[in-house]
């Protein structure tokens, strides 16, 4: 029964026992790693797939800039918001605009490089993450979740608002005002349905059940896979931020 060299005890001396064993025992060293889930990956076609992610941000950014009783808020109350709801809107956008994507195994550095930069000064910048299989597998998960409820148009813009209006933010100057806009979103959402689904009475609090797991995604995951291969090292908040106060035009 076979251990993962990759959990060995003493790192240096997998890495070495990998490299000879590639001359020593060839159909051995070709078998994949145990730790598949931990497999770090990128997109298969980011040049068509951040392309699209970047339209869906620009409609998202779009869609609170269009609102007026965002723009009535106080300014830290609209940097809050957009903080931390950017992700689950995006994702619902991506939704929305039925975006797919697939992924492939990143190239792992090389067991050469890892055993030279072994001993590396503290003060040399790590090199950047990666998104994990696991990570976009579960990421995955709950868009095709949300592909299965079928949302109308409709559907989408009052639960995009009810995602947006978080009077659970701490930190926010005007939380009452936020939370009457979340519930008038909510309470226009809950209307729509009833006509339009009468057996499905459930169908409310289902999808506001999907919606809160989009709240779950960490956004250095959505950004290093969607946005980091575009924006290279730029602080992707800050240019949330310069999209959201532009200029029309």
């Amino acid at each position: 029964c076979e251990r993962c060299q990759c959990h060995g005890e003493d790192k240096n001396t997998a890495i070495l026992y990998t490299l000879l064993s590639q001359n020593l025992q060839p159909g051995r060293a070709r078998q994949r790693c145990l730790c598949h889930q931990r497999r770090t990956v990128r997109l298969r076609t980011p040049h068509v797939t951040c392309q699209a992610a970047s339209n869906v941000l620009v409609k998202t950014i779009s869609f609170m800039k269009n609102l007026p009783s965002f723009h009535l808020l106080p300014k830290e109350d609209q940097l809050l918001l957009l903080d931390s709801c950017w992700v689950p809107l995006f994702l619902l956008g991506l939704v929305q605009e039925m975006v797919t994507f697939e992924v492939t195994e990143a190239p792992a550095p090389s067991m050469l490089k890892k055993i030279l930069l072994s001993g590396q000064s503290k003060g040399q910048e790590p090199e950047r993450t990666q998104p994990t299989l696991a990570a976009v597998q579960r990421l995955q998960c709950c868009l095709n979740t949300f592909w299965s409820l079928d949302l109308s148009p409709k559907e989408y813009a009052y639960l995009k608002g009810a995602l947006l209006f978080n009077p659970d933010i701490p930190g926010l100057r005007a939380s009452l005002y936020i939370e009457s806009l979340q519930r008038e979103a909510q309470q226009a959402l809950q209307e729509l349905l009833q006509p339009l689904h009468p057996e499905d009475q459930g169908r409310f609090s289902h999808i506001l059940l999907v919606a809160s797991t989009l709240k779950s995604i960490p956004p250095a995951l959505i950004t290093d896979l969607f946005f980091r291969p575009v924006i290279g090292d730029a602080d992707i908040a800050e240019l949330l931020v310069e999209m959201l106060y532009e200029a029309p035009g």
